[in-house]
């Protein structure tokens, strides 16, 4: 009896082993994407918070500069301590200014 040795020498990928690394990305993709959106609402809101404070920076600026607070944003885009575009937070939120000078945004 002879034993003969065969020797497979195919290059590629099995149908199993395609399998395995899709499941594989897969649920790399599942844990990832609400880890993405969570951490984008809290950058969102920070980048919120900083525009505010950059604007009642400003709202003062403006009241050294004129002895009165401005009425609202249109005031300070025309006196042009803000930017016609920049007045809402990145997240979409309206900013508005109370009688007493104090900035928020309309989200909060």
């Amino acid at each position: 009896m002879k034993w003969r040795i065969v020797k497979n020498n195919d290059k590629g990928f099995t149908l199993i082993e395609m399998m395995i690394v899709l499941l594989v990305i897969s649920v790399l993709l599942i844990i990832t994407i609400p880890n993405v959106t969570k951490h984008n609402s809290k950058i969102n809101s920070k980048g919120c918070d900083a525009f505010v404070k950059m604007v009642q920076a400003q709202v003062q600026a403006y009241e050294i500069d004129h002895k009165e607070l401005p009425s609202d944003i249109q005031d300070l885009v025309d006196a042009e301590y803000l930017n016609a575009e920049t007045t809402s937070c990145p997240n979409g939120d309206a900013i508005k200014i109370s009688a007493e000078g104090k900035v928020e945004s309309a989200g909060s």
